[in-house]
């Protein structure tokens, strides 16, 4: 074993002490009441990137801070790596559903369940663990190293890309690293293919000038939450399709190589579905499971708002109505287009009577690698190593927006490796991260930066 595996082999108890301090920080972009903890993670990363080896540096923004660990030792004359990760975490509601407290680490079954352990605080940590682990042997890396993580991830990002705008020559790199993602299975690592972007909006309907008795107004006053349901109706055929009209004019089609290469991974659909709890499955005709999640668009109800929705009865006829509903977009929609066409939509689904108001939340680019050839064989190289077992290649159903503008903005190429197991309750109650994962991925990631000069 070499020496920088030997490292990461003997530290592996201070690593998971580590982590569970930094998921003990209720970092959540998405409240103001967590802003103190949010801008705590990141004063909690930046002295943990020193400590590793790295320089740090935090940079405030109109948001939450952005994080830098920098180190240069390689020389100009060598390549640079860039390694993104993010700090901030979802909300943990419902908390009744946690069966141990979110912010609590706690180990159950060769897991560890925390809000942020899969997503990304346990992944980014990783990475940090992986350069302490070839600073603190070696005292080098082949390659000069620049850590990003932000605090707004889960919120859309919004101050993430004016920052490398303006960091564009500091942050100058030849390959982007993220760890944001799963694993196919476990015991199968994985290098991502693609990731579905996002175009996520209000639709608020509005009717009366306030809510109205159902009984002495209900018939000839327009109803806010039927002419919602009515909206949403709108949205597919009795296909599965997206019926907006021109929604797939710019869905790119794959070719029947990576098609071929979807359909030979292994997958149940019953084990699937008796993991979820449903009798069957849904979505668009005519592809597998795996394509729908995966290289095909979708449009989802998130979130309803309606009338009286208390304990008992009151008859009430709702003033008016919203929904939250995203469309995942795959190569190459943009979530510009895609509000343009839902608005069209609207004025011609929208019942008279009501007046309607799409508001967009947020968005993303969809993503489709275009990875250096040296970089894939690395990885795959070192993913076997660590796992005993060949890496795979995936696609990714969620979205991480930065990957579209880190390729654009600093002409890099970007190299998605997830440690994450499916299942792992992002964003949901119970989130958990493997142990398994953990080590393994330390000591792949390790010896990937090995690989990097």
């Amino acid at each position: 074993m070499s020496d920088v595996l030997s490292f990461v082999d003997s530290n592996l108890g201070r690593f998971r002490a580590e982590m569970y301090d930094f998921l003990r920080i209720p970092s959540v972009s998405a409240k103001a009441e967590h802003n103190g903890d949010t801008r705590r993670a990141a004063e909690w990363l930046a002295d943990h990137l020193r400590a590793a080896g790295l320089e740090p540096s935090i940079h405030e923004t109109p948001g939450h801070p952005v994080v830098l660990g920098e180190w240069r030792g390689a020389g100009a004359g060598a390549p640079t790596v860039l390694i993104y990760g993010h700090y901030d975490v979802q909300p943990p509601e419902p908390l009744e559903e946690w069966e141990s407290p979110p912010f609590e680490p706690t180990e159950r079954d060769g897991r560890v369940y925390a809000r942020g352990s899969a997503d990304d605080k346990g992944q980014l940590y990783m990475h940090v663990k992986a350069l302490e682990a070839h600073l603190r042997t070696a005292g080098t890396l082949p390659f000069n190293a620049v850590v990003l993580a932000e605090g707004e991830e889960e919120v859309g990002s919004a101050n993430l890309v004016p920052f490398v705008e303006r960091n564009a020559e500091r942050l100058a790199c030849d390959t982007v690293i993220i760890s944001d993602s799963n694993m196919y299975a476990e015991g199968m690592p994985s290098v991502l293919f693609s990731l579905r972007g996002l175009a996520y909006f209000e639709i608020r309907v509005k009717g009366a000038r306030s809510d109205l008795h159902s009984g002495q107004f209900g018939g000839p006053v327009v109803n806010p939450g039927n002419a919602l349901a009515k909206i949403i109706a709108s949205f597919h055929d009795a296909d599965g399709k997206v019926a907006v009209a021109g929604f797939y004019d710019d869905v790119a089609e794959w070719d029947v190589e990576a098609r071929d290469q979807i359909r030979s991974l292994p997958f149940n659909v019953d084990a699937y579905k008796k993991d979820l709890q449903v009798a069957e499955l849904g979505g668009e005709k005519g592809w597998t499971t795996l394509e729908k999640l995966w290289i095909r668009p979708t449009c989802d109800v998130n979130g309803l708002l309606c009338g009286y929705t208390g304990e008992g009865a009151k008859t009430v006829l709702p003033g008016k109505a919203m929904a939250k509903v995203s469309f995942r977009l795959v190569p190459t929609q943009t979530p510009e287009k895609v509000k343009k066409l839902v608005e069209a939509h609207l004025k011609k689904v929208t019942p008279a009577g009501v007046t309607v108001e799409l508001v967009e939340l947020h968005g993303g680019r969809p993503w489709k690698a275009k990875v250096d050839a040296r970089l894939l064989e690395a990885a795959s190289k070192a993913l076997e190593e660590a796992y005993g077992a060949p890496a795979v290649l995936q696609g990714e159903g969620g979205s991480i927006p930065i990957v579209v503008d880190f390729e654009e903005k600093l002409k890099a190429s970007a190299l998605l490796v997830g440690f994450a197991l499916p299942g792992c309750n992002l964003h949901a109650p119970n989130e958990w991260f493997s142990i398994d994962s953990l080590e393994k991925g330390i000591g792949a990631l390790a010896i990937l930066y090995g690989k990097l000069g």
